[in-house]
C-alpha cells in the first residue's frame, strides 16, 4: 500500500494495472492526501457515493472511459505534488482542479464535437455547436452534485459554492482542444511576467494545467502511454466509420486508410504537448526532467518508426514495380 501511494504521485504510475475500485480507491485517497476532506469538512462516505456515481457516468468507450478520467486527475496529483501547487493556490484552488479533473469527460458519446456539429445531433443543437461535449460534461457534473448524497460541497455557502461551480465549468470548458491555440496564446503573454495574485493569470493557468493533464498520455513511461494511442485510434476509426456510412466528412487524421501510429503522435508531440508543457516549465523548471524529457524521448521513438515505416513501403512500391515489370517482360514474350 505504501508503494501504490507513494508511485501515484509520480507521472511514472502505471494506470493499466488496476481495476475500478482501486482507482476509486486511489482517487479517495488524492482527496484525503491534499487534505480536501478535512479541510472543506466533507462528508467521507459522501465522497464514496460522489466518486462511485461519477464511475457510473463514463461510458465504455476505447478512450474516453472512466481509467481516462483517472489518468487525467492521477497526473492533476502529480503535477500538484511536484509542482508544489498548495505552496501558491489556495485550497479552493486545487479542490477545483481535481474536481474538474475527475468530471472533465462525464458521458461522452466517443464522438467528438465536429461529429456532433455535422451530424447536428441534439447535443450540437442544445449548445448552439459551442463546445456541445463539454457543455454537456459541465451539465452532468452539477446534476450529480444536485443529488444530495453526492454533494461533496453540501457544507460551502452559496457564494462559495458559486465560485467553485464557475472553477469547474471554466476548466472542463477548457478542455475542448479547439480553443487550444486562443488558451494557449493567452498564458504565454502572461507567463514571463506571471503573477500569483492576480486572479486571471491564476484561471489561465489552471486552464493551461488541465489541458496538460488531459493530454499528457505521452508523458508517461512508453509501456503505459502506447496502448492509450490504440484506444485513441480505435475511437477514431470508428467515428470515421460512422461519418463516411452518414455521407458526413472525414478528418484525415482519423481515417483508418490514412492514418499511422507514428504520423498520429508525431505532430501532436512536436507541435501540441511540447511547446505547450515548454512554457508551463518557465513557471516550473522541475517538469523538464519527469515530463518533458519523456516527450522528447517519445517524439524520437515514434520519428524512428516512421522513418522504417517509411523504408518498408519504399521497399513494397520497389517489389510492385518487379513484379509489374517481370508479368510485362513474360508477357511479351508469348506475344
Amino acid at each position: 500500500v505504501c508503494e501504490t501511494v507513494e508511485a501515484l504521485r509520480h507521472p511514472t504510475f502505471d494506470v493499466w494495472q488496476w481495476e475500478p475500485n482501486e482507482m476509486l480507491s486511489c482517487l479517495e485517497h488524492m482527496y484525503n492526501d491534499l487534505d480536501l476532506v478535512k479541510g472543506f469538512n466533507m462528508n467521507p462516505i459522501t465522497l464514496k457515493r460522489w466518486l462511485l456515481c461519477i464511475h457510473d457516468n463514463y461510458q465504455v468507450n476505447p478512450f474516453h472511459n472512466f481509467r481516462h478520467c483517472f489518468c487525467v486527475t492521477q497526473m492533476m496529483y502529480s503535477m500538484i505534488c511536484l509542482c508544489s501547487l498548495q505552496e501558491i493556490f489556495t485550497q479552493v484552488d486545487i479542490l477545483i482542479l481535481m474536481t474538474a479533473a475527475v468530471c472533465h469527460d462525464l458521458q461522452h458519446p466517443g464522438y467528438n464535437n465536429t461529429y456532433q456539429i455535422n451530424a447536428r445531433t441534439e447535443l450540437a443543437v442544445r449548445y448552439n455547436d459551442i463546445s456541445p461535449l463539454e457543455n454537456h460534461h459541465c451539465a452532468v457534473a452539477f446534476q450529480i452534485f444536485s443529488q444530495p448524497d453526492c454533494n461533496i460541497f453540501s457544507t460551502f455557502d452559496p457564494e462559495a459554492f458559486k465560485q467553485i461551480r464557475q472553477g469547474i465549468n471554466t476548466l472542463i470548458l477548457a478542455t475542448d482542444m479547439a480553443r487550444h491555440g486562443e488558451i494557449l496564446d493567452s498564458f504565454k503573454h502572461k507567463v514571463d511576467s506571471f503573477d500569483f495574485s492576480d486572479e486571471e493569470h491564476v484561471t489561465c493557468l489552471k486552464m493551461v494545467l488541465i489541458k496538460c493533464c488531459d493530454i499528457s498520455n505521452e508523458v508517461r513511461p512508453m509501456e503505459v502511454a502506447e496502448p492509450w494511442v490504440d484506444c485513441l485510434l480505435e475511437e477514431y476509426f470508428m467515428q470515421s466509420d460512422r461519418e463516411k456510412a452518414e455521407s458526413l466528412p472525414v478528418a484525415p487524421f482519423m481515417d483508418r486508410e490514412k492514418v499511422t501510429k507514428p504520423t498520429a503522435q508525431i505532430g501532436f508531440i512536436k507541435f501540441v504537448l511540447i511547446p505547450m508543457f515548454e512554457t508551463v516549465m518557465k513557471l516550473f523548471p522541475q517538469i523538464e526532467e519527469v515530463m518533458i524529457q519523456p516527450l522528447r524521448e517519445s517524439r524520437d521513438r515514434y520519428e524512428e518508426l516512421k522513418q522504417i515505416d517509411d523504408a518498408m513501403n519504399e521497399v513494397r512500391h520497389i517489389c510492385l514495380c518487379l513484379i509489374v515489370f517481370f508479368e510485362d517482360t513474360s508477357a511479351s514474350c508469348y506475344v
